[in-house]
């Protein structure tokens, strides 16, 4: 379909699940340009520094291109043969669920699709899950209980409408930047609202009106506390309760609620509650903070209770608002690609929705229980009970809660495939059977995002080498298992009609999921088809849930819980006193396959980090920039401090982004036990219990070059850059011969050497010249290394001289680190820039240097820049 211009083509954002539409053109040499699409209704043009860089993450570094096993290239026949028979022969000799698939939000739809297919209707087994059960499992959980149907009520217009936004558990302001500024853009127009219930300062709480900073894990008690002012205040609404169960029970729940565990004030509750209680158009937007929790659904039911009990659900600025992480959590949720959930909304455990879609698919088997959900999947991996496991564009070595014993448990499954873009993964490295599969533009198909509007991720570019799209692989390989008609798959539209045609059947039975009435679309209505919002039947296109007092259990009326609060499953002792909160930053992804390819996505945090309290740092002796060592029962990492009020003490944050292939020792996730939510089996990742102690190496390093390093320190942490690659380094050994050293890590050893020490002080410093320009520098000293990191960076392929001063010269251009990603604007540049110009707000640097003009990210940093000028205190 046509964009802005002839050579524009339409697609998708592959990044979080805010959906935001791209134009993309072919740029003549194997990449593309992005920008982002000003009709698509998620995003109306604008796109966060993750989405700009996108033209910057393509290419064939690192990318698979022909099938592997056993580390050894091979050809697609052979490879699914041995995939169909190993599967096949673990079903037969041990039962269904001998076997298992584990999926991600970055799968289309119509690849979700036909794993789920193949694995409930024709292996017959429920051992389907997907790692948006570490995102969303309890929101799914929260809805079907209370709505009777895993409904996002609401629609991102609700944003623009809404007097009162709440953002409970979610830094929006960096994980889903453009519906941040869609919040501030309406609070601009129409002076909207907006309350921050998160234990952390985050760059949400910049253009707050009220920051709840409580204690973690207490949502419950803040939101039942909410939920019984409301009753006291004579803010129920009698008429929509008509069509409510469960009030007394939830009041009676509220009313025993002690809201002296959230850590926050009397007058700080009663102000929340009061801006709730007489603000009619309030909608509470929450995400991570709220769901990965071992209570995460009844967080949710909290929410969910006092939207039904005020009636403000359904309607223009009203309701609760899950955003999702993933650009297609949501069309997985819809496809049933999750151990306990069917198809198209239908329950697995219901015989008459199980037997609908048994004879939809004429599946010879299907599951009667819910399977193996993420946790047990990877136990029962690493015990033997699985036998065959096929991992697809997912990194569960790094991402799963216990971490380590996941790599373990993938490593002694009998037979494990992973499909994917790279063999560079922690996961693919463990793989039996490596599949290379097409990576985003290069794949064709639809995405659901968080306000339930699907929209078409087009290819635009060739599959490089062998590379196949997944609904082809997986298709391939049930043909290959016996069952050639059920998977006799041409295109992306054939599956795309079928996947709506059985929602026709869920609608039948009266559900929430239809698109029935795109079943019948041409090859060429589907190559068009233009962003839609479900449903789309007969009786109904797009819109709000709920208003009219209708929802999904069987007696048409929704249910209010009696949840009560409950402490995270690990509790602080003097042993681990630390509370783990962890999440992601502005300019990552996930495990940053993608992401960590473009430079200016680095430029900004390149290094993983532990936030912690100053009170905190003093009593650990931990001075800036050290390192720190956090332990926990499950594992150890190592990590740069960073000291700041914005966490609480007692509490530490760290983000999840790095691996073994950008930083082994920041590997968070084998710090957090696999505790889950009773209900949603969603783990709690952000509770973990740690010790944190000052760690002290016999040297840090600092180090850059032209090309990939290869360090074999205690302690490392790469990230690319635009002239190649920054690391910092520390190790416990003293250095006894640093050029060894030197050439080791940057294998030049044809380089000429330039070498500078300072024994007094401890430092010293080496460098690395080939035909008169830098290759490759490494400093070292005793304490953190004090150098201009972001001017050395960019010194690798120059004729830089005076390199090792660690300083530019007088004159010389230096940016600073990056502040503004989406158009690569440094610290110094905007200090500059404000001391020479006058400028006096964010938007005087705006309208001087364009940063934060476009996703707004970076605005409050801006606003700290600007906070540090001393003309600026004397004007103020």
């Amino acid at each position: 379909m046509a964009g802005g211009s002839p050579a524009e083509v339409r697609s998708a954002c592959p990044y979080c699940g805010t959906g935001c539409g791209v134009l993309l053109r072919r740029d003549g040499a194997g990449g593309l340009e992005v920008r982002g699409d000003p009709d698509h209704p998620a995003n109306r043009g604008r796109l966060c520094s993750k989405g700009l860089a996108l033209g910057e993450t393509l290419g064939l570094e690192g990318r698979l291109l022909a099938p592997q096993v056993n580390g050894q290239e091979t050809d697609w026949d052979s490879a699914l043969d041995l995939v169909a028979a190993k599967f096949r022969q673990a079903v037969e000799e041990h039962g269904p669920g001998s076997v298992g698939f584990y999926l991600s939000g970055q799968m289309l739809t119509e690849d979700y699709y036909v794993a789920n297919k193949l694995m409930k209707g024709f292996l017959g087994s429920a051992n389907i899950d997907t790692n948006s059960r570490l995102c969303m499992a309890s929101t799914v959980a929260g809805h079907k209980r209370a709505f009777g149907t895993d409904t996002v009520p609401g629609t991102y217009e609700d944003l623009d409408q809404a007097d009162l936004i709440v953002l409970a558990g979610s830094n929006l302001a960096w994980c889903h930047p453009v519906l941040y500024q869609r919040i501030l853009a309406a609070r601009e127009a129409r002076g909207t609202r907006l309350v921050v219930i998160d234990p952390r300062r985050t760059a949400s709480c910049d253009q707050a009106d009220m920051h709840l900073k409580l204690r973690a894990g207490s949502d419950v008690a803040l939101f039942n506390h909410l939920l019984a002012a409301l009753h006291e205040g004579g803010a129920l609404d009698a008429e929509f309760l008509q069509h409510v169960h469960g009030l007394g029970e939830a009041l009676d729940a509220a009313n025993a609620a002690d809201a002296a565990v959230t850590g926050l004030e009397e007058a700080e509750i009663a102000a929340f509650c009061n801006l709730w209680m007489r603000t009619e158009k309030v909608v509470t937007v929450f995400s991570q903070g709220v769901n990965q929790s071992t209570s995460g659904a009844d967080k949710v039911n909290a929410i969910l209770n006092c939207h039904l009990a005020t009636g403000r659900i359904g309607k223009p600025g009203c309701g609760p608002f899950s955003v999702t992480g993933q650009p297609n959590a949501m069309g997985g949720r819809e496809v049933g690609g999750l151990a306990n959930m069917l198809a198209c909304h239908m329950d697995l455990e219901n015989p008459q929705h199980r037997a609908a879609v048994q004879a939809f698919w004429g599946a010879p088997a299907m599951p009667e229980r819910a399977g193996l959900k993420a946790v047990d999947l990877f136990r029962a991996a690493g015990n033997e009970r699985l036998k065959a496991l096929w991992i697809i564009h997912t990194n569960p070595a790094v991402t799963m809660p216990e971490a380590d014993a996941v790599a373990a448990a993938i490593k002694a499954c009998d037979f494990t495939v992973v499909s994917d873009i790279t063999a560079a993964t922690d996961t693919a490295r463990l793989a039996d059977v490596l599949l290379p599969a097409a990576a985003w533009a290069e794949k064709d198909g639809t995405v659901t995002n968080s306000d339930r509007t699907i929209s078409r991720q087009r290819a635009v570019l060739p599959p490089p080498g062998q590379a196949r799209a997944d609904w082809d692989i997986l298709a391939d390989a049930g043909r290959r298992m016996g069952w050639g008609a059920a998977f006799d798959y041409q295109s992306p539209a054939q599956i795309f009609r079928e996947h709506a045609a059985l929602s026709g059947i869920a609608g039948s039975f009266g559900l929430d999921f239809d698109i029935s009435r795109l079943s019948t679309l041409s090859d060429t209505d589907y190559e068009g088809l233009a962003p839609v919002r479900w449903p789309v039947s007969r009786s109904r296109q797009g819109g709000r849930f709920f208003a009219d007092g209708r929802f999904f259990h069987p007696d048409g009326k929704a249910r209010m819980l009696p949840v009560r609060w409950r402490p995270p499953a690990a509790a602080q002792d003097r042993r681990y006193p630390f509370r783990l909160n962890t999440g992601r930053i502005r300019d990552q992804w996930h495990t940053m396959t993608r992401t960590a390819r473009a430079p200016r996505l680095s430029g900004h945090l390149a290094e993983p980090f532990a936030d912690i309290h100053p009170e905190d740092a003093r009593r650990l002796g931990l001075r800036p920039a050290e390192l720190l060592r956090l332990s926990s029962p499950e594992g150890q990492a190592i990590l740069r401090a960073r000291i700041t009020a914005d966490v609480q003490p007692g509490d530490l944050f760290v983000p999840i982004h790095w691996t073994g292939e950008t930083a082994p020792s920041a590997r968070i996730d084998t710090l957090v036990a696999a505790a889950t939510d009773p209900v949603s089996g969603q783990p709690e990742s952000k509770g973990a219990v740690v010790a944190a102690e000052r760690w002290q190496p016999a040297w840090y390093g600092f180090a850059v070059s032209c090309r990939p390093m290869a360090p074999r320190t205690e302690y490392w942490a790469v990230a690319r850059t635009g002239a190649g690659y920054r690391a910092e380094l520390a190790g416990l050994a003293p250095l006894a011969d640093l050029e060894a050293v030197a050439r080791d890590l940057f294998a030049l050893p044809q380089a000429d050497v330039q070498v500078m020490t300072d024994r007094r002080k401890g430092i010293a410093r080496l460098a690395l010249h080939q035909d008169g320009k830098v290759m490759a520098a490494l400093f070292t000293a005793q304490e953190p290394v004090a150098v201009r990191r972001d001017y050395l960076a960019g010194l690798p392929g120059t004729c830089a001289a005076a390199v090792l001063t660690g300083v530019p010269a007088t004159g010389q251009p230096d940016p600073g680190p990056v502040v503004c990603a989406c158009f690569s604007v440094g610290a110094n540049t905007i200090l500059q820039a404000i001391e020479s110009g006058g400028l006096m707000s964010v938007a005087d640097v705006g309208a001087a240097l364009q940063a934060g003009t476009n996703c707004g990210s970076c605005r409050p940093d801006i606003a700290g820049l600007l906070a540090r000028r001393p003309f600026r205190q004397a004007a103020e």
